[in-house]
């Protein structure tokens, strides 16, 4: 055994043996903490103790390639009524083509809410989103959208940011109620739209939005966090109904949501009092919509950096996420990425109203089979923009388990 392996062994059978058994020969470029090669956990974007650089033969990375696994997802703040930046964003991303369409050039494409209000373009973009979730899905993709805390406004008719011009495009007041409750927005808010998603990395882990289950056979592999929470706002520490996630939360905002459809449709404020929620919603269904609620905690972007990196372990932990991906809060510069990458907001006022930076965010995934149950992973998360892209974090583990995949 080489002299540095058996001082490592020295100090723990475990290590030693961990490492003497992944090195035989020059490992490819895997860079990661050495308890990941051997222990079972999620992916740490920030590793403390870091491995000597080594290389996998040519001809082991060579025969799995084929076998690689790649995920490739691009997500979208804030949108808020213009089409033309929503156009151009998506088309920078490689989403759409310069007539709208899908393109097929990515797998899922996710969009966190607020597509309404301060613009007036509602209809022509849920529209766009309906369509385009259709085309993804006989391409073989996936469009994942949310509700954000200015449609939960419309639907309560809290209208503060709705423009006239934008009332006009629906014909009248009433047309627009009937058209956000009953009508084609409505129906699509309730089918098609949730309060938060929970995305598996690989397809062997479920479907989007599968729920994690802590006591489950697959909460003791290595790919246990193997996914990415999206919301609008946030989930705060505090907030009680993280768990299961997502399903508690989207089941709270599928109640609320019919009740508030289901209703008479009070008369928008302004100029009328404002509506409330109705009167029978549950203490739950009233914190969903709450300051610590996910629709408008922003706490993640807003709260020092000490703090949040504190206090984002436990909620990944228990939502069995690596990253939590928000809009809500805008930053007109950049999209903003903390504690390693474990919290990214990706509002970056797109809008003309906000006049902000054109921005999506890239993350690609890989999972590679190398040899001996031996398997590399890797994450790269990038921020693009019209003129420019930078990479956020970039984060490979190798891992070895009996992967059923």
């Amino acid at each position: 055994m080489p002299r540095p392996y058996l001082v490592l062994a020295v100090l723990g059978p475990l290590v030693g043996l961990a490492l003497y058994i992944l090195s035989p020969q020059p490992l490819a470029l895997v860079t990661e903490q050495l308890a990941q090669w051997t222990t079972f956990g999620h992916l740490s974007p920030t590793p403390l103790i870091k491995t000597e650089l080594k290389t996998v033969p040519d001809s082991v990375i060579e025969s799995s390639t084929s076998r690689k696994y790649t995920r490739r997802i691009i997500a979208v703040g804030d949108l808020h009524g213009d089409m033309e930046n929503a156009q151009a964003v998506l088309e920078m991303a490689g989403v759409v083509d310069s007539h709208g369409d899908w393109t097929g050039n990515i797998d899922i494409f996710v969009q966190t809410g607020d597509i309404i209000d301060r613009g007036d373009d509602t209809i022509k973009l849920y529209s766009w989103m309906d369509k385009l979730r259709e085309q993804a899905h006989a391409a073989g993709g996936c469009v994942l959208t949310h509700l954000g805390n200015h449609e939960w406004m419309n639907a309560i008719g809290d209208w503060r940011y709705v423009p006239q011009s934008e009332i006009k495009t629906f014909g009248s007041v009433a047309s627009r109620q009937e058209m956000l409750s009953s009508g084609p927005i409505g129906k699509s808010w309730a089918a098609n739209y949730t309060v938060a998603s929970r995305l598996p990395l690989h397809p062997s882990l479920g479907p989007p939005n599968t729920d994690y289950d802590p006591f489950s056979a697959a909460a003791a592999t290595p790919l246990s966090h193997a996914a990415l929470s999206f919301v609008h706002g946030g989930l705060a520490p505090q907030y009680p109904d993280l768990t299961p996630y997502p399903s508690r939360i989207n089941a709270l905002g599928s109640s609320l949501l019919h009740k508030l459809q289901a209703r008479r449709q009070p008369p928008p404020h302004p100029p009328n009092p404002y509506p409330g929620l109705p009167a029978d919603a549950t203490d739950a269904e009233d914190r969903l919509y709450g300051t610590d609620g996910p629709l408008w905690y922003r706490g993640w972007a807003l709260d020092p950096e000490e703090k949040v990196c504190k206090e984002v372990d436990a909620v990944l932990e228990k939502t069995g996420t690596r990253r939590m991906i928000m809009g809500h809060t805008p930053d007109f510069e950049k999209i903003v990425s903390r504690c390693g990458g474990k919290i990214i907001v990706i509002d970056t006022g797109i809008s003309h109203a906000y006049g902000g930076a054109l921005s999506a965010l890239s993350i690609t995934y890989t999972l590679q089979p190398l040899s001996d149950n031996r398997w590399l992973e890797k994450e790269e998360v990038t921020a693009l923009y019209k003129d420019q892209q930078e990479l956020l974090t970039h984060n490979e583990r190798g891992f070895q388990g009996n992967l059923q995949l």
